[in-house]
């Protein structure tokens, strides 16, 4: 049988017609469908640009908050309460709104952006205890200068709710976390130091921040240690405070004796410190004695802290510790402190910040009591000399609180610091 005449029998069956034709519709469904899916991915693929940023990245928050100032029609919020000291002294609450989880759009130089917030509930971000989340950010095109531009702009925002403020951070495990809101910068004028002190260690810090190169083109490590010692109630924590709003830097506040700081954490948290900060160790003293005191007060107790004086030593300056790094220690007692640790390398500048002198008593008496003459301040810090030489800028403070009516009350009542020893 010819195969035309086969063909043709097999055109005329209804039954065979009917079958051919559904599997016909079918495959092309298929077809269509499988084209589909591909032409998607290679549209994603080629002609769409996607960011995601973790929950754990630190720029994570800035977008959120940049996303709330663009996706000003989204409907789906979460609320963030913050506080903040006013003038008067009142404190004032501030809600700040953030994309819920779930899909916004906004348009951005003219590029119609998605942003899709997720939230895991099964996975939990170990270093906050929180739900993992992502922001994903999707958009058509091949530009990827705009989201370097959208993180910029999203840097900026943040930096402008920071900006006249000093941030303060502690260390929370692994990592380093705001300490409570930032706050206002002190003015370096408010402390007041010894003649000099001051212009001294500002302008050797400010050497210090602007010649990187210097310290790279002579292969010397790119870092600089403080030592401020002395009294306590003398103003070293005060004047780093100070110090730190004058820089327009940040604060990490190290606390050496905490239990469960080991050699390898420290050496990660110094390497890891926020830029543009300042790392505060206080009280070294009571965190390491020097070696030869060491073996003569060991107790069972000593295993307790896994931090030792030679991880502390090789953290300030060892093979792995960090660059542009600026480390101010504090301490009551310099000579409980090992020679090894206030070396050369580990600490550049030691200074003295003693008893009262006769230039601080009057500057704090005109400082307190503008209205009175300088003949009075001078009057002051000679009577308070005369019945000590050993007084705290500290306790000069509370002395004035306890006459801050009448600089008169001040300068009669000297003889009552007398009762401060």
């Amino acid at each position: 049988m010819p195969l035309s005449t086969l063909l043709n029998g097999l055109k005329d069956n209804p039954y065979f017609g009917a079958g051919f034709g559904l599997v016909g519709v079918g495959a092309v469904i298929a077809g269509l469908r499988k084209g589909f899916q591909w032409g998607s991915v290679l549209f994603r693929r080629h002609f769409m640009i996607t960011l995601e940023v973790p929950s754990k990245d630190k720029s994570y928050l800035w977008l959120l908050q940049w996303i709330t100032t663009h996706a000003r029609r989204s409907q789906h919020l979460s609320v963030e309460t913050t506080f903040h000291q006013l003038d008067t002294g009142k404190i004032n609450t501030e809600y700040h709104f953030v994309p819920s989880p779930g899909v916004h759009f906004f348009w951005y130089k003219r590029t119609l952006i998605r942003a899709e917030r997720n939230r895991e509930k099964q996975m939990i971000d170990l270093q906050h205890g929180t739900p993992w989340e992502t922001v994903t950010l999707t958009s058509i095109g091949r530009n990827r200068e705009l989201y370097f531009q959208i993180l910029s702009e999203a840097r900026q925002l943040a930096l402008q709710s920071h900006e006249g403020k000093t941030v303060v951070y502690v260390a929370a495990g692994a990592e380093w976390r705001q300490f409570g809101y930032p706050r206002k910068h002190r003015p370096l004028s408010s402390v007041i130091l010894d003649t000099g002190l001051s212009d001294y260690i500002v302008s050797d810090v400010r050497e210090f921040i602007s010649n990187s190169q210097w310290y790279m083109v002579r292969g010397i490590p790119y870092r600089r240690g403080y030592l401020l010692y002395g009294p306590p109630g003398c103003g070293k924590s005060s004047f780093i405070t100070a110090l730190a709003g004058e820089l327009d830097y940040s604060i990490c506040l190290l606390n050496l004796s905490e239990r469960g700081l080991s050699d390898d954490r420290l050496n990660h948290l110094l390497s890891i410190a926020p830029e543009q900060s300042i790392i505060l160790l206080e009280d070294v003293d009571a965190a390491f004695t020097s070696r030869e005191d060491n073996e003569r007060t060991r107790t069972a107790y000593d295993g307790l802290s896994r931090l030792t004086l030679s991880g502390l030593l090789n953290a300030l300056d060892g093979v792995a510790s960090g660059e542009g790094r600026i480390v101010v220690m504090t301490t009551n007692y310099r000579e409980r402190l090992d020679p090894a640790l206030v070396r050369p390398g580990r600490v550049d500048v030691k200074v003295l910040i003693d008893y009262a002198s006769q230039y601080q008593l009057e500057a704090m008496f005109n400082r307190f009591y503008p209205e009175a003459s300088l003949e009075k301040g001078r009057l002051f810090a000679s009577s308070v000399l005369s019945v000590r030489n050993n007084v705290s800028l500290a306790e000069i403070q509370g002395y004035f609180m306890h006459h801050k009516t009448s600089h008169d009350e001040a300068l009669n009542n000297t003889s009552t610091l007398l009762n401060n020893q």
